[in-house]
Order: structure tokens, then C-alpha cells, then sequence
């Protein structure tokens, strides 16, 4: 019989956006707020088996993903009153879900890949070769990265951009680190390699060798990488040169024949975000021999493919990727991975329905006016602020009011029809459907941007902000309750969905999102002393959340969370001060024992109400520019004395800093 998580939702469940059952009352809200708040809701709601975390937006997600499966089930029925739109989500689902077509596929589906490896003959033949495989559900990131993005220089328009890529493990840092911790995971990691080898075929002997191989160039190429904190810094990934430019880098790779085998339409000017790591791939194509390029590829293309592949693939990677290095105890359930599939290869098509289902128009104009009061808000500090100039002022002010909001779902839905999705045809299906956003991305290339488009499907629980769009954009999935709730107070409202509003807003202020100006173009609009401000400010802020620890002796990574730490400061101080002032004409009373001040601060928490596991925060302490939640909520609360009168804190506890970070 299937547990209640295993069945489909027909409609979404309500949550409140303050619950005061998930409180833990016991806990001094002045010491730490994150478990008063929260401390009741991660006692009744363990981590279940196949997440690597369990938290307000998991759960929400996963009813999304349930509702989402009950569409998917009605619309994989082969009946002829479906619509189009109908009729792609369900075959493509329906072959997912079809597991005996997949086992007795076999790795048939890999073959022509294999043998077009093993027909590689030098160095020469790989231009050409990674060209067309880049396009693939196989090749994305292999050795580096090609696609379009806009023009740091000028954000009206895409230029084609290479990347530096190549790597098995998640990051960069995962070679390099010395610890214990480390060595562990990288020979855990050549064990799995190996796994995968002799899956295809290989004697152990044979495989542990060809592991070893892969593990030596990807060690190399990491080490010509730049890391995560680097990479924040734009400057440091803008780089635009000619072909003949970007061809000196590394002459033994012939990029012309590359570019015409993607079929790139137009790469005269081309960004090449890291030139050394380019420089290191030459000195690499020549330092090893063309069978241990054949050995690396064979791994990436099994390594991407095995989701797609017999069990025994898919499970292969899945002991290594979740559980050893993420925790999970077992792998999600099949339904749920091929929810997740359809969201990410035709996602618009699915949100569609979706929308119609879930999303109405009084929830998109609430959002609206909710997300132009904390502008307003915005407005209001940037005019106030002391440590800022009237010139720089002037520049944050035109950024603000250029910022495009988007909130639900696209102007326009992706057109997938000329896509082929057959019902018996998984492995074929996802080679079609990435080749069909391969050839999409490529063909913006020399063109103006398109302003419309999404980076999020509507069913998504998330949100973001776009530094060359200068819009922030808010999916219809994560305008639900408990997150956006109709049915509350406005205090909970605007500290939940509001601070997020807030959080966007500032990403466009922090110190990577200020570096770029209204039009969305890499400039510096900064006099030299309010830059240095700035600085001052963003540093007490990576200074405070690089004390917390995130397990055992890691500590957070400041320097990395920077940009998330001052939006979620700055995201609820202006949710806060729009919250005053949408309800300034209004008698507040308190609600179930609550002042409004305090409720405010509750519904601000109890969105990051959750738990994490230990491998889970062992890997997110070296990738996630998110501070752990807790830190999310404690961190932001301490530099704001508003929170402190509202629970009668004294100065010295906790929760309230003597000298508070500020910024925004």
C-alpha cells in the first residue's frame, strides 16, 4: 500500500504561514530565535530517506511535486481529448515511469556513443566530436562549457561564452583540500569510477586503472580553476576576445571546426571566462595520450546518461552522489524522479497546467503590490542613507526603478512541439528534448536579448534575481501557503514572502549585484568613497557569519554567503518597513498572544524551519553561497534592534549585537 507521500495530490494542501505548533516555547527567543520559532516543526518532521534535507520550502515542494504527479498521471493517458500541451507532459512521463523499457534497453542507447569514442584516432578528431556531443544530454560540461549568455558589456545583447567545466565531483575544492575528510571522498570517488567502468564491461583491473586516469585529468583541470568565492568577482570571468584570440590559447583544440559542429551562428567575439583554465586544457591535450581522453570521455558519458540507464547505473550514482556525499538513505521514489524530469526538460509546457490549476489572478496582483511596496521601501532608504553620496544615490535610484518584476508564470509559454517524445523512448526523449534547448540557447547568440524569458519553470518553490535582467522573478510554486498566504495577517505575510521580496530586491545591491548598472551592463556607477563604504559594511557582515559553524570545525564560508547574508539582512529590513507602512493606518492587535511586531518576526522564521543532514552540510559548507537556515534567521535578527524590542532582548544576549551590521 502506498504511505500518504506516495499518492498524488489533487489539490495542494493549506499550511499557515505562522504556526504556532511549530514553535518550541521553551527556547528563549532572545538566545535563539531559529528554535523557538522552529524548534516544534523539526521534532515533528524528520528528514525523510530520500532528502538530503527537510525544511518548509522541501515540504512545500514536495506537495507541488505530488499535485504535479497527479497531472502528469491524467495527461499519460493515451486518450485522444488530450491537448498538446497534454499530450507531451504525458508521453514523456509515461516513458519515464515505463522502468522494463529501460532495463531491457540495456546500454544499447550508449552505444553509437561509445563506438564514435572509440573511433577517435587523435587529438585532432575532438574538436569536431565535442561540438556535437556538447549539444547532448551527454556531453554538457565536458572538458569546458559553450553556450550563449549576455554580453557583461552590454546586456541587450548574447554573445557566445566558454566555460571552464570538465569535473566529476562538485567542485573544484574537492581536489584540491588536503584534509581527511577530502582524501576520502576523492578515493570514494575513483572506487566509483571505477564502479561505472566495469559496469560497461571493463575488468576491474582494467577499470580501477582508467579510474585512476580520469582522476589525474580532472585533478588538473581543477586546478586550473577558479573557485566559487573567484567567481563571484564578474571582472574575473569577463574576458571577450576574438577567435583568433581565443584559438591562441590552445592551438592543439581547433575551435573553428568546434563552433561549426555546434552549429553556433555567430562567434566572432566570444567570453572566455577563465583564459588559464583554456591554457591548461592545451597543456593537458598535450601532456596526455589520446586513449586517456577516450577513458575521460567514456566516464562523462556514462556519468551523465546513468539516470537514463538500467538500474544498476542509476543506482551506481546515486550511492555515491546522494548518499555518500549528500546522506540520503535511499533513492527517490521513480514517480518523483520523472516529475522532476519533465519540470526540467519542458517545464513551461507542464506549468501550464499548473498554473491554470493552482494560480489566480488575485494571488499574482497580491504579489504584485506587495513587491512594489518593499520597492518603495527601497526607495525610501536609498534617499536616507548616511553613508552614501548623492551621485551614487542617483545611479542605486535609476537601477531600482528599472527593475522588471515577474511575477507566476512567462508573458509568452516555450513552444516544445517540434520536439519528437515518444511513450517507449526515455533515453530518446531527454537526447531530444536537451538537443532542443541546446540548439534554442545557441541560436540567441548574436542576437538581442529576449527579456521575456524565464531561468525558472511556474511549478518551482524558489526565486531569484537577475543582475543583466535587472528583473526578480517569483514562480506561481512558491506563491503558495504556507509561504504566501491569503488567508493571514499581513505581519507573517510580508516577514515570509515579503523578506523574500526583500532578498531579491537587494541581490541587485549586494556586492556582486552592484557591480552592474540599470541597463544590466558590467559598470562601476560608484564614487570611490562609497564603494569603500560599502565594502566596510559588507565586511562586518562576512566577518559575523564566518564565526558560525556549520559542522564539527567548518566554518561558514563569509566570503561565499556574502551576497546571500546582506539580501536576507537588507530583504527583511525592507519588508519590515513596508509592512509599516501598508498598515500604518490600522489598529493591530495581537493574535494568539502575539504582538504584531513579534508575528512579523515569527512568519520571517518559520519559512527556514527545517534540518539538514551531516554529509549534506559537509558538501553545502564548500558550494552553497546559502548560509545554513538557522544562521539565516540568527544572523539577521541580531542586527536588528526592531526584533529586539519587539521580545524585550537586552543588549549582551544572543540575539542582539552591541554594534549591529548594516548596509541597505
Amino acid at each position: 500500500m502506498l504511505g500518504q507521500s506516495e499518492t498524488p495530490l489533487s489539490a495542494l494542501p493549506y499550511s499557515p504561514s505562522l504556526d504556532i505548533s511549530s514553535m518550541d516555547r521553551s527556547v528563549d527567543p532572545c538566545t535563539d530565535f531559529y528554535h523557538y520559532t522552529c524548534g516544534a516543526w523539526i521534532k515533528k518532521n524528520p528528514i525523510p530517506p530520500d532528502q538530503a534535507r527537510w525544511d518548509v520550502y522541501s515540504k512545500l515542494n514536495e506537495d507541488n511535486e505530488r499535485f504535479l504527479w497527479g497531472i502528469l498521471l491524467e495527461a499519460s493517458k493515451p486518450v485522444t481529448s488530450r491537448s498538446l500541451v497534454e499530450t507531451e507532459i504525458g508521453d514523456y512521463f509515461a516513458a519515464c515511469m515505463d522502468e522494463s523499457a529501460v532495463e531491457k534497453a540495456g546500454i544499447a542507447p550508449l552505444k553509437p556513443e561509445l563506438d564514435a569514442i572509440a573511433g577517435l584516432h587523435s587529438i585532432g578528431d575532438l574538436p569536431a566530436y565535442l561540438g556535437r556531443l556538447h549539444l547532448t544530454a551527454a556531453g554538457r560540461g565536458m572538458l569546458f562549457g559553450f553556450g550563449a549568455n549576455q554580453d557583461y558589456a552590454d546586456s541587450s545583447r548574447e554573445i557566445a561564452f566558454l566555460d571552464a567545466g570538465g569535473l566529476g565531483l562538485p567542485d573544484r575544492d574537492y581536489y584540491t583540500k588536503t584534509d581527511a575528510k577530502s582524501q576520502e571522498t576523492r578515493q570514494k570517488y575513483v572506487e566509483h569510477v571505477q564502479k561505472m567502468f566495469e559496469l560497461l564491461g571493463e575488468a576491474p583491473a582494467v577499470a580501477k586503472t582508467h579510474a585512476q586516469i580520469v582522476m589525474k585529468i580532472e585533478t588538473e583541470l581543477a586546478e586550473a580553476s577558479l573557485t566559487r568565492v573567484e567567481k563571484r568577482d564578474p571582472y574575473k570571468l569577463f574576458h571577450k576576445m576574438t577567435l583568433a584570440e581565443v584559438q591562441a590559447l590552445t592551438p592543439s583544440f581547433h575551435f573553428a571546426a568546434y563552433f561549426k559542429a555546434s552549429g553556433a551562428p555567430d562567434t566572432s567575439m566570444i567570453n572566455v571566462t577563465e583564459p588559464a583554465f583554456f591554457k591548461e586544457v592545451q597543456r593537458l591535450l598535450k601532456a596526455h595520450k589520446m586513449d586517456d581522453w577516450k577513458t575521460y570521455l567514456r566516464w562523462h558519458l556514462v556519468h551523465a546518461k546513468a539516470p537514463f540507464l538500467p538500474a544498476a547505473f542509476d543506482n551506481a550514482n546515486f550511492d555515491f552522489y546522494s548518499k555518500y556525499l549528500r546522506g540520503l538513505e535511499q533513492m527517490p521514489p521513480r514517480w518523483k524522479r520523472c516529475v522532476r524530469r519533465v519540470d526540467g526538460d519542458i517545464g513551461e509546457a507542464l506549468g501550464q497546467v499548473f498554473v491554470a490549476k493552482t494560480f489566480a489572478p488575485s494571488t499574482k496582483q497580491s504579489a504584485l503590490d506587495m513587491t512594489k511596496g518593499i520597492e518603495a521601501a527601497m526607495e525610501s532608504e536609498i534617499k536616507q542613507l548616511p553613508w552614501m553620496g548623492e551621485e551614487t544615490k542617483q545611479k542605486a535610484l535609476e537601477k531600482l526603478h528599472g527593475i522588471v518584476n515577474k511575477i507566476g508564470y512567462p508573458d509568452k509559454w516555450r513552444d516544445y512541439s517540434s520536439i519528437k517524445i515518444a511513450r517507449d523512448d526515455y533515453f530518446g526523449n531527454v537526447e531530444h528534448a536537451t538537443l532542443f534547448e541546446s540548439r534554442r540557447e545557441l541560436a540567441k547568440i548574436g542576437k538581442p536579448v529576449d527579456r521575456t524569458e524565464w531561468q525558472m519553470t511556474p511549478p518551482t518553490v524558489n526565486a531569484y534575481y537577475d543582475p543583466q535582467m535587472d528583473d526578480i522573478n517569483f514562480p506561481a510554486g512558491v506563491l503558495q501557503p504556507p509561504l504566501f498566504d491569503p488567508k493571514m495577517d499581513a505581519a507573517p505575510n510580508f516577514g515570509n514572502t515579503g523578506a523574500t521580496i526583500g532578498h531579491e530586491l537587494t541581490h541587485g545591491f549586494d556586492d556582486e549585484g552592484r557591480q552592474f548598472d540599470a541597463k544590466g551592463d558590467l559598470k562601476d556607477w560608484w564614487t570611490k568613497k562609497d564603494a569603500d563604504e560599502f565594502q566596510e559594511r559588507a565586511n562586518c557582515v562576512s566577518f559575523q557569519y564566518s564565526q558560525y559553524t556549520v559542522i564539527d570545525d567548518i566554518k561558514i564560508n563569509g566570503k561565499l554567503t556574502l551576497g546571500e547574508d546582506l539580501a536576507d539582512l537588507g530583504g527583511t529590513w525592507l519588508a519590515y518597513l513596508a509592512w509599516k507602512s501598508a498598515t500604518k493606518d490600522q489598529d493591530l492587535q495581537p493574535i494568539d498572544g502575539f504582538t504584531p511586531d513579534q508575528r512579523f518576526f515569527i512568519g520571517m522564521a518559520q519559512w527556514a524551519c527545517g534540518d539538514e543532514r551531516a554529509e549534506s552540510k559537509r558538501m553545502n559548507a564548500i558550494t552553497d553561497e546559502h548560509s545554513p537556515d538557522e544562521y539565516r534567521i540568527n544572523g539577521v535578527v541580531s542586527n536588528m534592534p526592531e526584533f529586539g524590542k519587539a521580545f524585550s532582548c537586552r543588549v549582551g544576549q544572543p540575539m542582539v549585537h552591541s554594534q549591529p551590521c548594516r548596509v541597505w
